[in-house]
């Protein structure tokens, strides 16, 4: 067996310090993680709605265009 040694009190106050950083940090770094997480998620909202906007817009184009000719092909005949 090994005869116990002892820590320096220069590393246990360097282990207490980081140890009480990161568990200080922790809800910080949570918070950053959700804005982040929101900030995306209203992003591709935005960007959703502009795809179906245009989806939309090509839609009432191909309507508006079918009915035209309809209304030519009558005025024709």
């Amino acid at each position: 067996m090994t005869t116990p040694r002892t820590v320096s009190s220069a590393v246990v106050d360097a282990v207490t310090t980081i140890d009480t950083t990161v568990v200080g940090l922790a809800p910080a770094m949570a918070m950053a993680a959700l804005a982040q997480n929101l900030a995306n998620s209203a992003a591709m909202a935005a960007m959703n709605a502009v795809f179906a906007q245009q989806q939309a817009f090509i839609a009432h184009q191909a309507a508006t265009t079918s009915a035209v000719a309809m209304l030519l092909a009558l005025i024709d005949d």
